[in-house]
């Protein structure tokens, strides 16, 4: 049964094509509550339909790589209960022009000049990681041989969707709090390319799109007073599906990370015997306890920072990629898969993607002390200290999503350090540990 959010955008969609209008919607989320699901059913309503044909974008190589594979095998494994023969290269065809990353589309808009493209409906995952116009003028000189680029991804790819002569919807899909990376531009820039260039464009957006986590700040509050901007209760999804044995699993993340213990400990409380989160010192009493919680087929996976560099001794090393095709629907026979909890996925791996349970290893690069945290990156063969806010942001981020990626519940590795090493001696840990101890997590020993 569709939800009231896909019914929203959907009508939405209606209306622009009735009344021949160009809108962009924002749609919001708790991590986990499914948006990425909404927007590939209100893509696949009408990308089959050529005066609707619609496309869904990522930014997010590996959440395109996986649904592409995903879907694939699906259909081919459909056809063939149907008696119908096909190769699994026939059958990726569509779904690959159906499912492409951003950068991608954008290109074509690049190639194409004035022409806008084949697809009325765009529905963009991940909106808010959109790269800024540093980031893309940046890019567009150095790889594409532009010089002199001076649109942010969001203004350039409403630019391509504005070509259209008659109507046009983008669906941005908005996760709170999910920036990982640096130049990402956040909801603001296609909030500013609307009010400032395309005011031909009406406004959609979730109420939820004021709260701090979306980032939007002061465009905001611009878009608050353009004529066409509208809001609506429900392109709000507030219930995780993802952690469908507690919907606070992502209001306890987020007390965590804002170190608001009181909070914390109080949300924890409503998930015990619904969603288990343990801790431990010992990563081998992690792994048993994630193997002895799967039942039957569900996956389970070891889940690290990308900056995590002093996991090595622990035979974890985050320069070594998981190849997501393999990670994420390899069976548990297969050394490469999730399941043998060996090759770790980081947050660019693991975002947009989701397990049934998670190990989720806690570095050195992230440290709670009085009260906060401290932030610092493994550089030549030393810890320094992170001063940029955006890169704080992003780190921070970084475990939010680590956090948030288990259906069921996840076990949390706090390495004890070592005295014989400089690079990780136990200061470097214990304060983190006994914060999250303190929350009331229940500690595993050997």
């Amino acid at each position: 049964m569709p939800s009231a959010t896909e019914d929203g955008g959907t009508s939405l969609i209606q209306h622009a094509r009735a009344h021949d209008e160009k809108i962009i919607c924002f749609v919001t989320g708790v991590p986990g509550a499914g948006k990425t699901l909404v927007g590939l059913n209100i893509a696949t309503c009408h990308r089959e339909r050529n005066d609707t044909h619609a496309v869904y974008l990522s930014g997010n190589g590996p959440l395109v790589t996986v649904l592409r594979e995903a879907l694939t095998r699906d259909d081919v494994a459909r056809r063939k209960q149907r008696g119908e023969r096909i190769s699994k290269a026939e059958a990726g065809k569509p779904i690959k022009a159906f499912i492409q990353n951003v950068h991608h589309f954008r290109d074509e808009g690049l190639r194409d000049g004035n022409k806008p493209p084949v697809d009325r409906i765009v529905i963009f995952d991940e909106a808010q990681r959109a790269w800024n116009r540093e980031k893309t003028s940046r890019f567009m000189q150095q790889r594409k041989s532009i010089p002199g680029f001076s649109s942010s991804e969001p203004e350039f790819l409403l630019e391509y969707m504005d070509r259209h002569g008659g109507w046009a919807v983008v669906v941005c899909l908005v996760g709170g709090g999910q920036e990982i990376h640096t130049g990402e531009a956040g909801i603001g820039a296609w909030i500013d390319a609307c009010v400032d260039r395309f005011q031909n464009w009406t406004l959609c957006a979730s109420g939820k799109l004021t709260d701090a986590e979306y980032g939007a700040g002061a465009p905001l509050g611009r878009a608050a007073e353009h004529a066409r901007t509208r809001f609506f209760d429900d392109l709000h999804l507030t219930t995780s599906i993802r952690s469908f044995r507690s919907e606070n699993v992502s209001a306890f993340v987020k007390a965590l990370l804002d170190c608001d213990e009181t909070a914390a400990r109080d949300l924890l409380g409503s998930l015990r015997d619904k969603y288990p989160i343990v801790i431990t010192r010992d990563l081998d009493v992690a792994r048993q306890w994630v193997r002895s919680q799967a039942r039957g087929t569900e996956r389970y996976g070891l889940l690290t920072s990308s900056k995590a560099m002093r996991l090595k001794p622990h035979a974890i090393d985050v320069r070594v990629e998981a190849d997501p095709v393999n990670y994420f629907l390899g069976q548990p026979g297969d050394v490469r898969s999730s399941y043998y909890l060996e090759d770790c996925a980081t947050e660019f791996q693991v975002q947009g993607l989701e397990l049934d349970w998670t190990l989720v290893t806690w570095d050195a690069d992230l440290r709670h002390s009085q009260g906060t945290w401290s932030y610092h990156d493994f550089r030549g063969n030393k810890w320094q200290t992170i001063r940029s806010q955006e890169n704080q942001r992003n780190l921070k981020n970084a475990y939010r999503v680590l956090l948030t990626r288990a259906r069921q519940g996840l076990a949390i590795f706090v390495p004890p350090g070592s005295h014989t090493d400089p690079t990780r001696p136990p200061v470097m840990y214990d304060t983190t540990f006994r914060y999250l101890r303190g929350l009331g997590l229940q500690t595993l020993t050997p």
